[in-house]
């Protein structure tokens, strides 16, 4: 097994020679990246190798796991070598799940929400973009408004799930990313968390973004399986987190229902009025309670870039369009429209937009189906997990092999 693990760092490496950005996180063995770069159809024949090794292994959690990676590889490798694949297959065969259109009357109505719990006259885009307004942090403020809010998940994580001794981060503010926020997961329990101050902070958006790249998302997920599956399991392919992957689906699930975890709404309320007092912002609870019913209101409106990034990429609109429509379903400024355009148009990230809704609707059911959402979060965190394993527990199957 050790031997497959090597081949499959190796491969994912030559991948990345060929596809820059390909490797998220590495913190294994520095002899196991390859030397001179390997040619498309090498690695090609490579993947073929190793896919026919993984099928030998025995059945187990970590078999369906390599297979499901393996298989999302291939694509890669395909996409690279210039074949053309239609934009939901691409989303399919990368993913392990399927890009849906939500239709237009779910953004309608939740508009139609909106009109209700917003506060002034006029258009709901101008009153929505004039309330947020009242919540910017002060670019000054930023870091320390971050740490704050990440101390706090901290403790809150370390009490459920636990986390291990020395785990730690650094917060640095960035600018010119096509994201809002990433976590670079460094290895030894180590993070470096970045933030895009490309656009206005918002303090309402605090506790859901550092849950999601810190407490207990990304940063979190990444050390548990750090220490369970690298350190105690022996597991090498651990070491490595791929881009363009089934496993980002996982990790995105995980990221987007972070806080729901670990802090409630009424809980995260008193957190807001506090950092607001804090900061000097002039909100109160009033104000924090709007926008805590505008937040619910616009929970729909999270599969508005899915349906731009289908827009652009399967029926080929112009960018001018999927701007309008961005701008008209998403109730977001030019700038923000373009920032969400320029993340679904860049090559890396243009079919990983399927990942946040698809992760989150898995573990919505997953949870709603099976009950106990802390034991099973605690397993995502911890397990080799596939979105084809989470579709199969959600059916009722226990079985490894159920998750292909």
């Amino acid at each position: 097994m050790v031997e497959v693990a090597r081949h499959y760092i190796e491969l994912a490496h030559g991948i990345e020679q060929h596809f820059p950005g390909y490797i998220d996180a590495y913190f294994g063995p520095e002899d196991w990246k390859p030397g001179a770069k390997p040619s498309l159809e090498e690695l090609s024949r490579q993947a073929e190798e190793l896919s026919r090794a993984v099928e030998h292994l025995e059945p187990s959690q970590r078999r369906t796991w390599l297979k499901a990676q393996l298989a999302a590889m291939q694509t890669t490798l395909t996409l690279l070598q210039g074949e053309r694949l239609p934009y939901r297959e691409e989303v399919r065969r990368l993913y392990d799940v399927e890009a849906q259109a939500v239709p237009e009357g779910r953004f309608e109505e939740a508009i139609a929400g909106l009109e209700d719990v917003l506060p002034g006259q006029g258009p709901v885009s101008e009153r929505l973009e004039a309330f947020r307004r009242r919540f910017v942090v002060p670019p000054e403020r930023v870091g320390e408004a971050l740490g704050m809010v990440l101390e706090r998940l901290r403790e809150r994580v370390r009490g459920r799930y636990g986390l291990p001794e020395g785990e730690s981060f650094t917060v640095e503010l960035v600018k010119n990313q096509p994201w809002g926020a990433y976590n670079w997961y460094l290895g030894a329990y180590r993070s470096r968390i970045e933030l895009n101050t490309d656009l206005p902070t918002y303090l309402y958006a605090l506790p859901d973004t550092m849950a999601h790249e810190g407490y207990p998302g990304h940063h979190t997920e990444h050390v548990l399986k750090e220490q369970r599956l690298y350190h105690e399991k022996r597991h090498a392919e651990a070491s490595i987190f791929l881009i363009n992957s089934p496993e980002c689906v996982v990790a995105e699930g995980i990221a987007v229902r972070a806080r729901e975890m670990v802090l409630g709404e009424e809980e995260q309320r008193e957190w807001l009025l506090e950092l607001a007092q804090r900061l000097g912002l002039g909100i109160g609870r009033p104000e924090v309670e709007a926008m805590q019913a505008v937040m619910r209101q616009q929970r729909a409106l999270k599969y508005v870039s899915g349906n731009a990034a289908l827009l652009l990429h399967e029926e080929r609109r112009p960018e001018a369009e999927v701007l309008g429509y961005i701008e008209h379903y998403a109730l977001v400024t030019p700038e923000r429209a373009r920032k969400s355009l320029e993340f679904i148009a860049n090559p890396t990230w243009r079919s990983y937009v399927f990942t946040y809704t698809a992760g989150g609707d898995l573990l919505d059911e997953l949870f709603r189906v099976r009950a106990n959402p802390e034991g099973w979060f605690r397993r995502l965190l911890e397990e080799p997990v596939t979105p084809g394993m989470v579709r199969a527990w959600i059916g009722g199957k226990e079985g490894y092999e159920a998750g292909v």
